[in-house]
Order: structure tokens, then C-alpha cells, then sequence
């Protein structure tokens, strides 16, 4: 019955999303006051409606009602109750239903939050979000639905993939689909500009909300997902420039890019052109990767295996909605009015220098993951691109992004002043130069231009601070003063200052992990000894373990330092219940310094086992930068001009009236 339930609620979702697709565009069109005021009741009602459909969903798993095929095909009653909660989005359907959910919740947020915008605006971008809605619950009900029945009923299910019973992975999907959902935001803001006629500050003070949210929520998605290939794969490393990897990135460096266009376009009204091509260029990458993850085309770890027949319809939807609204571009470029002009040397110039640079990375990303797929299409001829084409490309890109990083806050709008930034800058250059010698001194020998790079991440952190010190004149006026200037200071400086400090962070961790990471394959027999990276690990052997639902052979390494115990490393090899299948749970020591890892192989003939060890210097500052990269997120977030285009409510004064 439930099951039904939430049946009829996804039919229900899909009849109200139509109601809200045409309704309110056509009150915009006509002028008519109730029928756009429609599409907030409607946007209100479809979320009830796919949150009824996706707790009935939720509420199969979790009373083990195998009676659904879904449940049956993805759950089993001895998972624990947080992995039969995760197993509603750990398959096809039931992530497409919590896609349709994100969709609505987006833009119910709209509805309820965007009582400020012109009724004809909010209308149609309510509008053209419940298309997007519209297309995918007739996806599901046509190709995916969730709710099918079994019958005969089976008595146990077949569970779920063992390497997604994990606790990152759980709320790994829910992050990634709000990010990629929430760029659908932007691209009806984008949409809903072109029909109106409408693209100016206001329009820009609008999207930047959404859009920041949407990348807040991605770039933890993406952490999530590295930080579960980390420590669950068992292979030492966080990121493999896997196709689905890039799925998640491209979408990722194009919000971005968005989120400091939309500022030019704020501050400057220039941009325009660029700005809202970029709003409907990033879910058009989102579309993409959903596309690449569900079509069969891929072979991923990450990927859903389906019917390519679904990839098919995904991608006519992605052309729908990419091709249809380029189009409309296309159609209105001409009517969209340039605003302010500035010079090269400039805030405005620093901002479209990393949108540059950020897109053009995307671009290379996009090539060299679409380039295979399309070879093989045309001659039938498969190849591999991997990280060696990656990293030479993304990397040469990212370092001049990163050295002009600290100096776009410097500049002023309009027109700026290189060479007086940089003298403001020069204790920040000795200290970076000096990190550079100490590094060099440290690492000789190693690879030439790691150094250069772990400089650059520190430049960039020291640069957040030193826009700071130079807003507040930290030294050139008094103290009190400064401290004024520091609490007067928009929330919204700070958290770009926590993003950037965050990103130099992220930079020495990635630079640091990849060129010094030392690794060591052996045979080790119990009572066995080995060094690396100054660790020594004493295998003391191998013994049972069992949990909810596996069982396992965990290894016991003690860790010693110096001749002093550090801790003991238990990695382990488990075989899960249901169904059957073996994966690998790395021991890992964290350290500021870097993580000590440790993958227990294979039984060998000789009573030995195979082991993997690996120091990983720093590697714990990606994912601490990626934290304070969506703080720095949430602290803009949370400034009222931000978060809602409106000033700061400040007290009535008192009104001095001069005496006569």
C-alpha cells in the first residue's frame, strides 16, 4: 500500500509540475497577476508531493518490503538501518527519484524565498524549473519508475554493492545531486532573463544565492566522494581523473567561474553575455554527467550499470533543455546590453582572468574525457586518457590562476593599480620566497617543480589574510581604528578570504601527496619488520573479525617511531553477507604531517601476506581546504546583501534639526 502511495504521489508530482510549467509563464506573458501567483502554490504542493513519493521509497527499505523490486534488488534485512536508508539512492531509480526531490525543493526554496523578485520573473523562472521537473518525472514514470512489484515475493533481498555500505558514501549522492540540482537555479534565472528581457545587477544579486548554495553543496559532494575513494578503495591515492570523476568537476569549475561573473555583472553590469551563457553552460554540464553515469557508456566504479535505452532518453532531454535554451541565446544575444567599462588592470580584469582560466581548464577536462568515448564511436578504436594528460594540462593552467589569485582583491573596481598591489604585497612575496628555499632545502632531489607549486598554495593563504590587512590598514592607523574598519568588514569578505585560504590549502595537500608519496610493495610474514617514511611496522599477523554483516580477516601492524609506539594499524579484508562480495579496508594513521596507510593483500603460498604501504605527506589539507573553502561559502551565505539582494536594516537615527 505504501508503495502505491508513493506511486500515485509521483504521478500526482508530475501532473502539478505540467500545471506549474504552463500556468504561471502564461500569467507572465499575459500580465495576468493570479495565474503567475499559481506557481508558487504549485512549486509548494509538487515538493509535498515527490517528499511523499520519496519517503514511501524510504519507508520499503527500511521495513524490508521486498514485495518492491527495487527494494529487493538493493537491500537485505541484515544491512544496518543507515545502509538500508542510503540504499534508496544507492541504485538508478531511487537516485532519480531523490534528483525529481532536489529539483522540487529548489524550487519550492524559490517560492518561498524570492518574495522580493518581479512577479513576471519569479513566475517564469518558477516555470521553466518545473519543466526540468516536468521531463525527468516522466523519465521515471516512462523508464525508472521505483515502485514496480514482485511477484512472486522473495524472501531475502540480493543487498547492497558492499563498497557503498560506507558512511561517507551515504550522504556522498545526496551533496553531489544538490550541487548538480542546484545550478538547474541558475539556468532558470538564465532562461527566465532571456524571455524577460531582463539581465542587470539586480538579476545578478538574484542567481548569486543559488549559485553559491548549489557549489557549496557540490564541492563537499566532491570531497565526500574523494575522501571515500581514499580510505575505502584501498589504493592509496584520492583522485583518478576517473570520466565520472570528471562528471563531477566540470559542472563544478563552471559554477565557479558563475559565481565571480555574476559579481562583475553586480557590481559593474558588465559581463552580461558572459554571465548568463555560463549559468546555462553549468547545468548543461550537469546534464552531461548524469548522462555519462546512467547511458552504459561508461565503466566506473562509480557508474550505474542500466539499460542504455535510459541514456538515450537522458540524453534527449539534455538536448531539450542545453540545445533549447543556447538557442534562445542565440536568439537574444543581441538584446543584451553591455554595461560598465573597465580596465585591463582592474578588479573586473582579475575576475575575468579567472574565468578564463577556469573555463578553459574545464574545457581540457571536457576533452580529454569526451575524446575517448567519441573515438571509439566513430573508428571503433578504444583508448585511455588518464592522469598524465590531466595533470600537465589542468596544472599548467592552474598556476598563473593561482599567482594572480591574491592580487585581484587588491585591485581597485574600474581601474587599479599593479604596481602600488604589490608593493602592499612584498612581505607576502618574502615570505613565500622563503617558504620556496626552506622547501627546496627539504626536498632535494625531488620532482623541480613541486616546490614551486607548495609555494603557490602558501601564497595564496598568506594572500587572504594580506587583502585583509590592507582593507583594514593594519599599521598605518591606529589599532582601534583598524579594529573599527574589521567589524565593518560584509560577512560576505570574509568568506571569499576562507574560500581562497581554503583553496591554498587544498593546493599544498594535492602537490604535496603527489610528488612525495612514498609507497612499498611486500611479502610480510608474522614477526615480520619494515621501514618507510621513517615508521617502523611490525606485523604481528592475521585474525577473525566479524560485524553486522561480514566477516573479515583483519591484519595487526604496530606502528613504532624512534623506538616509540605510535599505534597499531589494523587493515582488513572483508567478504560481506550479501551479497558476497570481497572488498578492502585500508588501516591509515592521521597525522598533520601526513597519513601513514596501510592495504592488507592476498594469502600467499608461503604463509606470508601481500602488503601495500604508503606515507602520504599533507594529504589530510585537501580535504581540511575543501572544508574551509564551503565555511568561507556559508560565511557569504549568511550576509544579508547576499543572501537576499537587500541592504542591512540599520536603527533610525535621530534627525538633527539646525537651530534658527
Amino acid at each position: 500500500m505504501v508503495a502505491e502511495l508513493g506511486h500515485f504521489a509521483l504521478l500526482l508530482a508530475l501532473a502539478v509540475a505540467l500545471a506549474q510549467t504552463v500556468l504561471p509563464l502564461w500569467g507572465a506573458r499575459t500580465g495576468n497577476a493570479a495565474l503567475m501567483e499559481t506557481g508558487q502554490t504549485a512549486a509548494l504542493a509538487q515538493f509535498g508531493l515527490v517528499l511523499l513519493s520519496f519517503l514511501s521509497l524510504m519507508w520499503c527499505y527500511v521495513t524490508s518490503d521486498f514485495s518492491v523490486a527495487n527494494v529487493a534488488l538493493n537491500s537485505h534485512t541484515t544491512k544496518p538501518l543507515v545502509y538500508k536508508i542510503a540504499g534508496v539512492w544507492g541504485n538508478h531509480e531511487g537516485s532519480m527519484l531523490l534528483w525529481v526531490l532536489m529539483l522540487a525543493a529548489f524550487g519550492a526554496a524559490v517560492a518561498v524565498f524570492g518574495r522580493n523578485l518581479p512577479a513576471s520573473l519569479e513566475a517564469t523562472v518558477l516555470s521553466v524549473q518545473a519543466s526540468i521537473a516536468l521531463a525527468f518525472c516522466i523519465f521515471m514514470a516512462a523508464t525508472s519508475n521505483p515502485f514496480l512489484r514482485l511477484n512472486p515475493v522473495p524472501t531475502e533481498g540480493q543487498g547492497l554493492n558492499p563498497v557503498l555500505q560506507d558512511p561517507a558514501l551515504a550522504f556522498h549522492p545526496p551533496f553531489l545531486y544538490a550541487g548538480y540540482v542546484g545550478f538547474s537555479i541558475a539556468f532558470s534565472f538564465a532562461v527566465a532573463a532571456l524571455l524577460e528581457g531582463r539581465q542587470d545587477a539586480a538579476w545578478a544579486r538574484w542567481v548569486r544565492p543559488w549559485t553559491l548554495a548549489a557549489w557549496m553543496s557540490l564541492t563537499l559532494g566532491i570531497a565526500m566522494g574523494s575522501w571515500w575513494a581514499y580510505y575505502e578503495l584501498g589504493w592509496g591515492g584520492w583522485w583518478f581523473w576517473d570520466p565520472v570523476e570528471n562528471a563531477s568537476f566540470m559542472p563544478w569549475l563552471a559554477g565557479t567561474a558563475l559565481l565571480h561573473s555574476a559579481l562583475v555583472m553586480e557590481r559593474r553590469e558588465a559581463l552580461k553575455v558572459w554571465t548568463i551563457l555560463l549559468a546555462i553552460l553549468t547545468f548543461s554540464l550537469s546534464l552531461m554527467g548524469t548522462f555519462l553515469v546512467r547511458s552504459g557508456v561508461l565503466s566506473s566504479v562509480h557508474a550505474f550499470a542500466v539499460d542504455p535505452a535510459r541514456g538515450v532518453f537522458i540524453l534527449a532531454l539534455m538536448t531539450l533543455f542545453s540545445g533549447g535554451a543556447l538557442t534562445l541565446f542565440a536568439l537574444r544575444v543581441g538584446t543584451l546590453k553591455q554595461g560598465g567599462v573597465f580596465a585591463p588592470i582592474s578588479r573586473e580584469g582579475g575576475l575575468v582572468l579567472n574565468n578564463v582560466l577556469l573555463t578553459t581548464s574545464c574545457a581540457t577536462v571536457l576533452v580529454g574525457t569526451l575524446y575517448p568515448l567519441a573515438l571509439e564511436a566513430v573508428t571503433g578504436e578504444k583508448i585511455s586518457v588518464g592522469p598524465p594528460y590531466f595533470n600537465l594540462t589542468f596544472g599548467a593552467l592552474m598556476i598563473p590562476l593561482l599567482i594572480a589569485l591574491p592580487f585581484g582583491p587588491m585591485l581597485a573596481w574600474k581601474r587599479g593599480d599593479l604596481y602600488a598591489a604589490t608593493q602592499r604585497m612584498m612581505a607576502l612575496l618574502a615570505v613565500t620566497l622563503a617558504v620556496l628555499l626552506v622547501t627546496i632545502a627539504l626536498t632535494w632531489g625531488g620532482p623541480v617543480l613541486a616546490p614551486v607549486a607548495i609555494a603557490l598554495g602558501v601564497w595564496v593563504m598568506l594572500g587572504a589574510f594580506a587583502e585583509k590587512i590592507s582593507r583594514i590598514r593594519l599599521g598605518e592607523i591606529p589599532l582601534a581604528d583598524s579594529w573599527l574598519r574589521l567589524k565593518g568588514l560584509p560577512r560576505s569578505s570574509f568568506g571569499t578570504a576562507a574560500a581562497h585560504f581554503g583553496v591554498g590549502m587544498m593546493v599544498v595537500g594535492i602537490v604535496s601527496t603527489s610528488a612525495y608519496q612514498s609507497e612499498k610493495v611486500l611479502v610480510m610474514k608474522p614477526g615480520a619488520s619494515t621501514d618507510i617514511a621513517g615508521y617502523t611496522l611490525l606485523f604481528r599477523g592475521i585474525g577473525p573479525g566479524r560485524g553486522e554483516n561480514y566477516r573479515e580477516d583483519v591484519g595487526v601492524f604496530d606502528v613504532t617511531r624512534g623506538g616509540r609506539a605510535v599505534v597499531t594499524l589494523n587493515p582488513a579484508k572483508r567478504i560481506y553477507d550479501q551479497p558476497p562480495v570481497p572488498t578492502t579496508e585500508a588501516g591509515i594513521y592521521n597525522a598533520w604531517g601526513g597519513d601513514l596507510y596501510a592495504v592488507l593483500g592476498d594469502a600467499q603460498k608461503d604463509g606470508g601476506h601481500a602488503v601495500r604501504l604508503y606515507f602520504n605527506p599533507f594529504v589530510r589539507w585537501i580535504w581540511l581546504g575543501t572544508l574551509i573553502m564551503v565555511l568561507g561559502g556559508a560565511l557569504s551565505l549568511s550576509d544579508r546583501r547576499l543572501r537576499i539582494g537587500a541592504p542591512q536594516r540599520v536603527k533610525p537615527t535621530a534627525r538633527i534639526v539646525p537651530a534658527e
